[in-house]
């Protein structure tokens, strides 16, 4: 392992075959991580319990949604509220969705007025990579890392020349899967250019409770993404990189209504990255994200609008100050802005920071102390710590022994929603304590085992006390994570095991829609041009309440999977997922209506396939 350390740096930045952007270059390894610190760095240096997909791991595992793909990860679970484009719940580390912060190349894209980030209407076609830190993370990244940071990556160019790929799929429920790109450049200049467009019927997502509610939900997606990036010497780098998704998602849960949400979400972003000095490297981003909701019904003329947009401006410098020494110093600031249908009290606010996080190297230890302080418009300053001790037993195995703070900022509705009982303006952020045990270990040539044991305790969360926010709320989760990694007669195996007690303090009363055990196993084997694969989860039960008075069953699903490339261009796969075709719920909703409470699960898909052909074609 220590020969691994040594060698990805130096592989990132003297191979002349690789892009001249270490960044985009490393997108492309298994074995490093780029979301820890905003930096490069192999994934075992990483004080952060993280897991890592490449473009090759999604082409693999043939995700049908990026929240398919997130809830192979040990630690997070995933509860939607219906078929493809539904509102998900992404529980990392049994902290609610809103606790996690989610980024896109580098920018915040949650909804700041209900805190969702819309990871439902990601497109798998347009993503490179995606990188998953569990636990906080606030000293980097201040507000909502307080499960933890997923971070998506927009697809990137490996080669010089031009590439050009063509994606056809079909599957049940009428779905229909459409996406092009075109790649290029040469050892200066690299582009990407991506277009996809998703279209499905839908499953009918709850029981007909109401006559409006006995229809399939149709979902419908385009998704364009680009990437542009220069290298004007071997010191200075400019880039460019945009996600843009868009469409039309129906649901039910309504009253005599038949609901559906015009959506977009986007990210754009601008880069400068210079090295200033042998030892001193500098990168500037502005950032702009969208996140639009119009929610409208078929049967009536009635529609509401929720649009926040925000502007963001990041610096970063990384300080190599000796062979054991480093330094992290920035500065962030962002500011949020709402337009919609309802009118709030204020509908800005700007958030500024600046952080420091110092590393030292030894061969018998190394540590890592950070802090960040953080002034809002709103609630005023925030501090928050972080400290890491990490002691390598031998060459093969790693203890780390860390401490974080977090925090999450009120949403907008938390604070001015119309009329004022339904918001409290002097509401405080939610804050985090955690503590966590990591044993990183080599057991051999072909296997790797990482674990983690934690504990997080978050106070004055934000819960409502009749129909007011207000700072009342305290919980404590306790869990153990583990992820195995072994390769065995050419046969490449990933489990994932999480265990977790994630508890109200007040009341003792298990969180609501986390399971406290999951398991999940991949495996998957490659016959010269025909791959295999099959996966299976295991989930236990949950409560969908908090008074855990309302029982989820627990299930396990079957899925499995094949490639064959029929010559170097043309590419087929196949998936069939929930192969048992099993009945499954993990949310459920209820109306006001005494007659429909307690007893309404929101379906998920039964038995599914799914047939792509994919052409990439040599020019």
């Amino acid at each position: 392992m220590n020969h691994l350390r040594l060698a990805l740096p130096l592989l990132l930045l003297s191979a002349p075959d690789l892009l001249a952007d270490t960044r985009d270059a490393a997108l492309k390894l298994p074995d490093v991580v780029i979301s820890a610190n905003r930096q490069v760095q192999a994934r075992n240096d990483s004080s952060a319990a993280n897991t890592v997909f490449t473009r090759d791991d999604i082409d693999r595992l043939q995700p049908t949604s990026l929240t398919d793909l997130l809830s192979r990860v040990p630690g997070v679970q995933v509860a939607p509220t219906g078929g493809r484009g539904s509102l998900p719940g992404i529980y990392l580390r049994g902290t609610k969705s809103a606790q996690s912060l989610v980024l896109v190349d580098g920018q915040r894209i949650a909804n700041a007025t209900s805190g969702d980030s819309g990871l439902q209407y990601l497109n798998v076609d347009q993503i490179e990579r995606v990188e998953v830190l569990r636990g906080s993370r606030s000293v980097i990244y201040g507000s909502d890392a307080i499960g933890g940071v997923i971070q998506v990556f927009t697809r990137r160019n490996a080669e010089q020349g031009l590439q050009p790929r063509l994606r056809l799929g079909f599957g049940s429920h009428q779905s229909w899967e459409r996406s092009l790109g075109l790649s290029g450049g040469d050892e200066h200049t690299r582009f990407n250019l991506g277009a996809s467009l998703d279209e499905s019927a839908g499953i009918n997502s709850t029981h007909t409770s109401f006559p409006s509610d006995g229809d399939h939900d149709a979902y419908r997606n385009q998704s364009v993404s680009l990437n542009l990036s220069h290298s004007f010497s071997d010191e200075l780098e400019a880039g460019f990189n945009l996600l843009d998704s868009r469409g039309k998602s129906e649901y039910d849960v309504s009253f005599g209504q038949k609901p559906y949400t015009d959506y977009a979400v986007s990210s754009a972003s601008s880069y400068v990255d210079a090295s200033l000095t042998e030892c001193w490297q500098s990168r500037l981003e502005l950032g702009h994200s969208e996140n639009r909701d119009t929610k409208r019904d078929t049967l009536s003329d009635e529609f509401s609008v929720f649009n926040t947009y925000r502007d963001s401006l990041n610096w970063q410098n990384d300080l190599t100050l000796n062979d054991r020494n480093s330094l992290i110093l920035g500065g962030d600031w962002y500011e949020d802005r709402f337009h919609g249908s309802t009118t709030f009290t204020e509908n800005s606010r700007w958030n500024r920071a600046a952080f420091v996080q110092h590393r030292f190297r030894s061969e018998w230890f190394s540590t890592e102390l950070g802090l960040r302080h953080d002034q809002n418009q709103q609630f005023g300053s925030q501090n928050s710590w972080s400290g890491t001790l990490t002691v390598p037993i031998n060459p093969d195995n790693d203890v780390l022994l860390s401490y974080s703070e977090g925090f999450r900022a009120p949403t907008f509705n938390d604070l001015y929603y119309p009329p004022a009982r339904y918001s409290n303006p002097n509401l405080q952020p939610e804050t985090s304590k955690s503590y966590e045990l990591q044993w990183r270990s080599q057991l051999g040539d072909h296997t790797r085992l990482e674990t983690s044991l934690y504990r997080t305790d978050l106070s004055d969360a934000i819960i409502l006390d009749g129909d007011k926010p207000q700072n009342v709320a305290a919980a404590r989760i306790n869990g153990f994570e583990a992820a195995l990694k072994h390769e065995l007669f050419g046969w490449q195996g990933n489990l994932g095991v999480s265990l977790i007690d994630p508890r109200d303090r007040d009341s003792g009363h298990t969180l609501a829609r986390r399971a406290r055990r999951t398991l999940n196993l991949d495996l998957d084997r490659q016959f010269d041009q025909l791959g295999v694969g099959a996966s299976w989860q295991a989930i236990s039960s949950s409560y969908d309440d908090e008074a855990n008075r309302n029982r989820l069953s627990g299930y396990a699903l079957l899925g499995l999977r094949s490639s064959w490339a029929l010559s170097r261009e043309v590419a087929l796969s196949l998936k069939v997922d929930n192969v048992l075709d099993k009945t499954y719920a993990r949310a459920r909703y209820s109306y006001d209506d005494p007659a429909f409470l307690n007893n309404q699960d929101y379906r998920e898909e039964g038995r599914v396939w799914r047939v792509g052909v994919t052409w990439t074609p040599t020019l």
